[in-house]
């Protein structure tokens, strides 16, 4: 038995005429539905109080028929960004795309690397699933270059974020083997189909005014060192939106904290004071405060230390988005992408274009098209995604799966309600937020 509630708090209730209203449910089975799940990954939802059916003539929704029939299947779409990650709660580890092999495993014990994230494409009722490097997964357990009938799977949901993948005759994706290789089979045993679907984290580098990255060295310790990027230098970056405050978790699941004699250390747990960080931008770089309002810089031992009470060239940091090689971004009307209808970008799309990120400075990108020419803006604010020349655009992080982008102009790049992407803000507002 579910009840049904929007962004806004409010219930889907089922009248005794059969019209659906939102509201607040005003008795203890008002607004519940049995939710029934169905081959090919279909719901029905039928009212407890009168017994019928929610069902659509294709503009309104309504509940009159005590009669189940196909008018009454729906099919479940995910709510989440469509850049995802796929966790098996069986195994413990993330699916993972390997390209030089055309496979896919789930062996990652940690989601940090790009191959980790996969594109949930959905089309005419199927899920297509795209890797980092723009292959499919097929039916014949391999990766191939185009989506295609082979590599459309209903998907099964259940709630709580569980997800199975089928290929609607009986055959169902799940890791196999001992490598652990995610293949469609049809005997599956303690749940092995079902896994966690979750938005793709956001795993950052940073890198020092020397030029060297951030790593972690003796499992705790934190020094700028390294002149090459290895899984060590990488940090998750959880920030909430609602608060300038930012943690940084190591590979090991530790968080970086403010220890004793102003050093930073990797031991620290979620919920320590001295794990979170004020967060400032300046042209792409970040300046990290401690809790104790002094800001982290590297030392002459090279050591991460919370020593200067104002900021300068030594406390400022590269990031770079690690596990990103492109973005898809999603504002409040939609997607950023192209329409056949239109010359200019549109962010009010249903599902993206990939944004390809060629890093040119810290904190600085080329965004670059699907078919390889980049993205240009006119003298209005607009753009248009064929241009010759690569043109720069800072990314700031403005939380753990959002961002801003100050465009070339000088301006912010927002959505607007009339569905154009437009460059054309000088503050920071809901508009120019994007989920990534």
């Amino acid at each position: 038995m579910v009840r049904l509630r929007s962004l806004q708090g409010l219930y889907l209730l089922c009248e005794a005429d059969g019209s659906l209203c939102y509201g607040r449910p005003r008795t203890s089975h008002h607004g519940c539905f049995l939710l029934r799940f169905h081959r090919n990954g279909k719901w029905t939802l039928q009212c407890i109080i009168s017994g019928r059916y929610l069902e659509s003539d294709g503009e309104e929704v309504f509940c009159n028929s005590q009669v189940l029939s196909a008018y009454h299947m729906w099919t479940p779409r995910p709510a989440l960004h469509v850049h995802v990650i796929l966790y098996s709660p069986l195994n413990h580890c993330y699916a993972r795309a390997d390209p030089a092999m055309g496979r896919v495993w789930v062996d990652a014990p940690v989601p940090c690397l790009e191959e980790c994230g996969f594109l949930l494409h959905f089309q005419d009722g199927c899920y297509h699933l795209e890797t980092s490097t723009h292959s499919f997964l097929s039916h014949l357990d391999r990766l191939v270059s185009q989506p295609s009938t082979q590599t459309a799977f209903h998907m099964q949901v259940r709630p709580g974020g569980l997800v199975a993948l089928s290929d609607g005759e009986g055959g169902m994706l799940y890791p196999q083997g001992t490598r652990l290789l995610l293949g469609l089979g049809s005997s599956p045993h303690r749940g092995e189909e079902w896994f966690i679907l979750r938005r793709c984290p956001t795993w950052v580098s940073l890198r020092s005014r020397a030029r060297k990255f951030l790593s972690i060295i003796y499992d705790v310790e934190l020094c700028a060192a390294s002149e090459h990027l290895t899984q060590m230098c990488l940090f998750q970056f959880e920030c909430d939106k609602e608060s300038p405050t930012l943690q940084l978790r190591s590979p090991n699941g530790c968080y970086l904290a403010q220890r004793r004699h102003r050093r930073v250390m990797a031991d620290g747990h979620p919920l320590e004071s001295d794990t979170f960080f004020r967060m400032h931008w300046n042209c792409g770089r970040i300046i990290l405060q401690s809790p104790n309002g002094r800001f982290l810089g590297i030392a002459a031992n090279g050591l991460l230390m919370a020593n200067a009470t104002i900021p300068g060239p030594n406390e400022e940091f590269g990031i770079r988005l690690a596990n990103r090689p492109f973005i898809a971004l999603r504002g409040r009307y939609g997607y950023v992408g192209t329409s056949p209808e239109h010359d200019l970008m549109q962010c009010n799309m249903d599902q993206p274009d990939c944004i390809h990120l060629l890093p040119c400075r810290q904190g600085i990108y080329h965004f670059q098209a699907q078919g390889g020419s980049f993205w240009s803006i006119t003298s209005f604010g607009t753009f248009r995604p064929w241009g010759k020349f690569a043109l720069n655009f800072c990314i700031e992080l403005q939380g753990s799966n959002l961002l801003t982008v100050l465009a070339p102009n000088g301006f912010y790049m927002r959505s607007d309600r009339s569905g154009t992407l437009l460059a054309d803000s000088e503050d920071i507002t809901k508009e120019c937020i994007w989920e990534f």
